[in-house]
């Protein structure tokens, strides 16, 4: 069925995290709700109690008990949403931080229904007037107040994540937000990065999210704008936080590309893949386990400090003289800071934090390369008017007209191929496909607050698999090294299938690997270069995904079926190879329950049984012929029954052209038999 394409990525849904979940859990841990009874009505009521704590106490409940999406139901229909409005504006800073913080984790964990239903009920009008008056207040007053501007920072954080969530889950939210002149508020906060960089990297992530694929947006764009993200991404900071950073201002750059002043669009497409290949430069299997050093060393040392401190205390006791000096000591920022681990437990987690914001940046520079490779607009190929691609010279590829360039191979501009060709991109992409190092994995295995990272590790190898995959469809065989870097890198991928003792069930992985295995090998084929698959190993692959509830992952497996068959065919003595990959695509064909796949195999046995006596041979040995025969009209009457409701216009297409090619190739296997 042609060549496939990488959808483009999209960024990620917001996890909850107004309240950290671990020290969710911990606080709440002896106060279980029951399931038949619903806290919302108590919790909303206490939001109209006069007293400010009262109100706050209220607003960090709802925050903590949202957090279990069963809950949800019971606060929406008590209108939560209308009631916890008007708290974002309260008289109290720390009313609107919690109940912020209320209103970002139902929306992280609500999904988009209950995003939707937020913006129905207007909460962008007291969110949009709480994030101008934070903005006022950084630069408020002269001397500032430590602790009040701390306060409004803060605040500001919560409502620029609920921002995030709303905009990326609800497509009105998006629209109030191109139309109420918000993006300067928020390119504001990122500005805030040398002070606060947990409030910039939030803003990052909202422009990140609201600048891809939002014309209207664009359109609006100014010089200020441009300068502020210019500025981030030339900051020098080396610590993680700061390489996040500087990765969704390149993300978002590169979504803004087609605003961006001509002249100075190379420019700034290359310090945007220079951004992006500083960050894969990084390896997070051996920064991982310092940082985890890093914290014991520091937890060891509190612990000394606070030792000394207690000392310090009862010393002070026993000589008035000099009492004033420890008396500084004791009511000094650290030794509070150190002791304070109700609010402050996030941030006590520095290290972690840290090791977090790695990966956040691994995998964000991933997808911004994969979106790069996979651009559909037409203006993504045009970087600079002499910009040109190749895309008028490629073949329909078999399908119907207006839906070619859909399964067409991708081209990538001059300047974008170029910039990532000099930064050694495939290379360092390649890199990040390698499963996690054992020394980074023994650090979440032996602590429970890293446990969350191997999940994070995993993805970035599988979004680097999927990057490979979107830079071999987009590369020709000598920008990636020639022959002999090709097999090397066919011979890593096998490696990462077939090392262990059975093939990888993940279905994010599997998905990954076999999209960038089908890629390589169909590249390989066509440069005639040996493959290193045996054909133990390719059935065993093929059974594998064919288990596999991933439609993706069994298209691709038969068509690696069908390239490995179709190159075989051409060698000698490879008949009984032939018979088996083309029992295996015949019970594909005949047995899967979508017809996508269905489809895919029979294109399949098309590309191997199309020519060569080895294909004869095998063809009549496993009763090619009857059998297709006997799939014939079956195949016509599922795609009859079934293809309206259930699949796409350009799927159908493709399945109507593959019922078309069904019909000649068995009169192509009549005139074989009557030879």
């Amino acid at each position: 069925m042609g060549k496939s394409k990488t959808t483009k990525f999209k960024r990620p849904q917001f996890n909850a995290v107004g309240l950290p979940v671990n020290a969710v859990k911990e606080v709440d841990a002896e106060e279980e709700h029951d399931e038949d009874s619903c806290p919302a009505a108590e919790f909303l009521e206490k939001l109209q109690s006069p007293s400010a704590d009262m109100r706050e106490f209220a607003c960090a409940s709802i925050s903590r008990v949202v957090q279990q999406s069963q809950t949800i139901p019971g606060f929406l229909q008590r209108d939560a949403v209308r009631r916890l409005g008007p708290m974002l504006l309260d008289s109290s800073l720390g009313v609107r931080e919690t109940a912020t913080g209320a209103l970002r984790n139902l929306s992280a964990c609500g999904g988009q229904e209950v995003c939707e239903d937020m913006v129905k009920h207007d909460v962008m009008t007291p969110l949009t007037a709480l994030l101008r008056e934070c903005c006022a207040g950084f630069e408020s007053s002269v001397v500032p107040i430590k602790d009040e501007k701390n306060a409004v920072e803060d605040i500001a954080n919560e409502a620029v994540n609920l921002l995030w969530n709303l905009c990326e889950s609800s497509s009105q939210a998006l629209s109030l937000f191109n139309k109420s002149g918000l993006l300067d508020t928020v390119v504001q906060c990122m500005e805030r990065h040398p002070h606060n960089v947990e409030l910039a990297i939030s803003a990052a992530h909202c422009l990140h999210t609201v600048t891809e694929d939002n014309p209207e947006l664009l359109c609006s764009l100014n010089t200020a704008v441009l300068g502020a993200l210019e500025n981030v991404l030339l900051s020098s900071q080396p610590d993680m936080a700061h390489t996040l950073l500087r990765t969704l201002a390149a993300g978002t750059l590169w979504n803004m590309k087609g605003s961006l002043p001509a002249a100075s669009q190379a420019q700034t497409l290359g310090t945007v893949v220079a951004t992006l290949s500083q960050c894969l430069d990084l390896d997070a299997g051996t920064l991982i386990p310092q940082l985890r050093q890093a914290e014991e060393v520091r937890q060891r040392s509190s612990v000394t400090e606070a030792e000394d401190q207690a000392a310090g205390e009862l010393e002070v006791e026993e000589m008035d003289e000099e009492e004033e000096a420890p008396k500084h000591k004791r009511n000094g920022k650290s030794v509070k800071a150190d002791n304070d681990f109700s609010d402050l437990l996030p941030r006590g987690k520095g290290e972690l934090r840290e090791a977090t914001a790695l990966l956040t940046a691994q995998q964000t520079s991933l997808e911004i390369i994969v979106n790069m490779c996979c651009s559909d607009d037409p203006s993504d190929d045009e970087w600079e008017e002499e910009s040109s691609s190749d895309e008028s010279d490629m073949g329909p590829d078999g399908l119907c007209d207006g839906v070619s360039n859909l399964m067409s191979p991708l081209c990538l501009s001059a300047e974008v191929h170029g910039a990532l060709i000099n930064h050694n991109i495939p290379a360092k992409v390649l890199q990040k496909t390698e499963f996690p190092r054992k020394e980074a994995l023994d650090v979440c295995h032996q602590n429970s607050s890293w446990r969350s990272l191997k999940i994070k590790m995993h993805r970035v190898q599988s979004r680097a698999l999927t990057c490979l995959h979107s830079i071999l469809s987009t590369m020709d065989a000598e920008s990636l090294g020639g022959p002999g870097a090709l097999q090397d890198a066919a011979q890593h991928l096998s490696t990462l299938v077939f090392s262990a003792a059975e093939i990888p069930k993940d279905e994010e992985f599997l998905e990954a690997v076999i999209s960038a295995m089908r890629s390589l090998l169909q590249m390989i084929a066509s440069q005639n270069i040996p493959q290193c698959m045996t054909p133990q190993q390719l059935m065993s692959l093929s059974e594998a995904a064919t288990r596999c509830d991933v439609v993706s992952v069994r298209v691709n497996a038969v068509a690696i079926l069908g390239i490995t068959g179709s190159t075989l065919a051409k060698e000698k003595g490879t008949a009984e190879t032939l018979q088996m990959i083309g029992n295996a695509l015949l019970a594909v064909a005949t047995r899967d329950a979508d017809l996508v796949v269905n489809g895919e195999a029979l294109d399949a046995l098309f590309d191997v049984f199309a020519d060569g006596d080895e294909a004869e041979t095998a063809a009549k040995n496993i009763q090619l012929l009857p059998a297709l025969k006997t799939l014939q009209p079956v195949f016509k009457a599922k795609i009859r029954k079934e293809g309206r409701g259930k699949y796409s216009p350009q799927q159908l297409c493709v399945l109507d052209n593959i019922k078309v090619n069904l019909r000649r190739f068995i009169g192509y296997l009549e005139k074989v038999v009557k030879k």
